[in-house]
């Protein structure tokens, strides 16, 4: 690929130097007030002293709750829901764009974000402005303290009792869909499936990326038991679009379609994708559809998994739009993935040298973004930037990744979560050899330490790759300047 190859003359990559010469998508939102900035910046710090997403509570009452109190907005559109272990936040990004390109008012929610919490709260493909979300935070947060009232009275002895920052998160997605009004709203769970707080809504497609093990501690510690919690997205008489799984999350899921009389629409069976071909910026594939095949389709994303998730979003699309029976019309479909983007999975933020940052953050997430550097890159030389978080089996990560780096630099994010560099460093030096390992405190300096590394012998071709944890991801989009989703 010919975007491969850079002058490496660039170094340090300092914040204030940093700009980035790729393309990014600047969004159109004037400037805001102050008052009104620093309003919002209270009302973020607000719902972030609640307590994190990483540690829900296996309850939907008190969402739903809230929902009934404010009459359902909920219920005010159709939604497709979706959920998997990978690939959830980049099959929703292209379900969506696919549908505004079918002409309809879209909501999307995912999460986490990278920079700014509006991102989980999109409408029509751009964040929520911060006039709309202040307007939903106010409009949804009598409600959501008269819950923490009623907790607090009945469940005084537990240890979290007011609503946590995802919940809260939801109900504010789910007014600011009501009130634009949208047509559609295309939702990502947070974790899991039967209790994440988005599943108080039905979606009428339900959507399941490859299951794998991830969470653990919160979803079980097999696949059988994360494909039981998982399965809780499909609802009674829903279509469900399910992506390849393992032989028992396959079995989970179909039962469950039988248990709620869903319609099973399974990849490899229903659709999939016929042809891929890598290319420049991203690659031509050819999908299977539920109604029709789709030949000589750009889709401006690196990697086999990619192809998938087109395919599933694909197939979810057909099934919303005309119940799988009626094909999608070429301009739409080629209109809709040539403008698909998805900030932070194998994205090129910054050229001279190349910094690529992914988001990938468990075994199956990185054996995904390796496959995907191998096929689609060849930098004489690859520089990770390796920053993980304590609840992952970072041992498998860093097996897999020394398939494709030649040095790493280990380091931390700001996340209080975020494993130690001495210890992650030893962990990183049993598979790569103490030779090939480089521990840095902070990422700033780690970051500027593996471009240099990258450099090294004043070649062309050397390049950065900066990955381990969503956090990883945004940080390194920050440091570089490219802020916008």
């Amino acid at each position: 690929m010919s975007d491969q190859f850079f002058d490496g003359n660039e170094l340090p990559l300092s914040p204030a130097a940093a700009v980035p010469d790729v393309p990014v998508r600047r969004g159109a939102e004037p400037p805001v007030d102050p008052a009104l900035r620093a309003r919002y910046d209270q009302v973020v710090q607000d719902i972030l002293a609640r307590t994190p997403e990483h540690m829900p509570e296996p309850t939907l009452h008190r969402v739903a709750r809230v929902m009934e109190l404010m009459g359902d907005p909920q219920r005010a559109f159709p939604m497709i829901h979706l959920t998997g272990t990978n690939g959830k936040t980049s099959t929703t990004r292209i379900v969506e764009r696919i549908l505004r390109e079918a002409g309809l008012r879209t909501g999307r929610f995912t999460s986490p974000h990278l920079h700014d919490m509006r991102e989980r709260i999109s409408l029509d493909g751009e964040p929520v402005g911060i006039e709309a979300f202040l307007a939903a935070y106010e409009e949804v947060m009598p409600f959501v303290e008269m819950v923490d009232a009623e907790s607090m009275a009945s469940q005084a002895e537990q240890r979290h009792v007011r609503m946590t920052y995802f919940e809260v998160v939801v109900c504010l997605a789910f007014a600011a869909f009501a009130d634009a009004p949208v047509d559609v709203a295309v939702v990502e769970v947070g974790l899991g499936g039967v209790w994440d707080a988005t599943s108080v809504a039905d979606g009428t497609v339900a959507v399941v990326t490859p299951i794998s093990l991830d969470h653990t501690r919160l979803l079980g510690s097999t696949i059988e038991e994360i494909a039981t919690e998982k399965a809780g997205i499909i609802k009674a008489g829903a279509i469900a679009v399910v992506g390849v799984q393992e032989p028992e999350a396959m079995s989970i899921l179909t039962a469950r379609c039988e248990e709620v009389s869903a319609t099973l629409q399974a990849e490899g069976v229903s659709f999939g994708v016929l042809a891929r071909e890598v290319g420049v910026g991203g690659q031509q594939i050819s999908l299977r559809g539920l109604a029709a095949d789709y030949p000589d389709l750009f889709l401006p994303l690196f990697g086999e998994h990619q192809a998938h998730n087109a395919a599933i979003a694909v197939a979810a699309v057909e099934a919303f739009l005309g119940g799988g029976e009626q094909p999608l019309t070429a301009d739409v479909l080629h209109a809709g993935l040539a403008g698909v983007t998805s900030p932070g999975r194998l994205e090129i933020v910054r050229r001279s040298p190349t910094v690529i940052v992914d988001a990938g953050h468990n075994p199956a997430g990185i054996q995904a973004l390796v496959e995907a550097v191998r096929e689609s890159f060849t930098f004489t030389r690859l520089v990770g930037v390796l920053a993980v978080l304590e609840d992952k089996d970072a041992e498998p990560m860093v097996q897999a990744l020394e398939q494709v780096l030649d040095h790493v630099v280990v380091t931390r994010t700001t996340s209080p979560r975020a494993i130690r560099p001495a210890r992650l460093g030893e962990l990183v030096a049993e598979y790569f050899g103490e030779d090939r390992v480089t521990v840095v405190p902070d990422l700033p300096d780690a970051l500027d330490v593996a471009a240099a590394l990258a450099d090294e012998g004043g070649g062309v071709g050397g390049a950065v790759l900066a990955t381990g944890s969503v956090t990883t991801a945004a940080e390194v989009r920050a440091l570089l300047g490219v802020t916008t989703t």
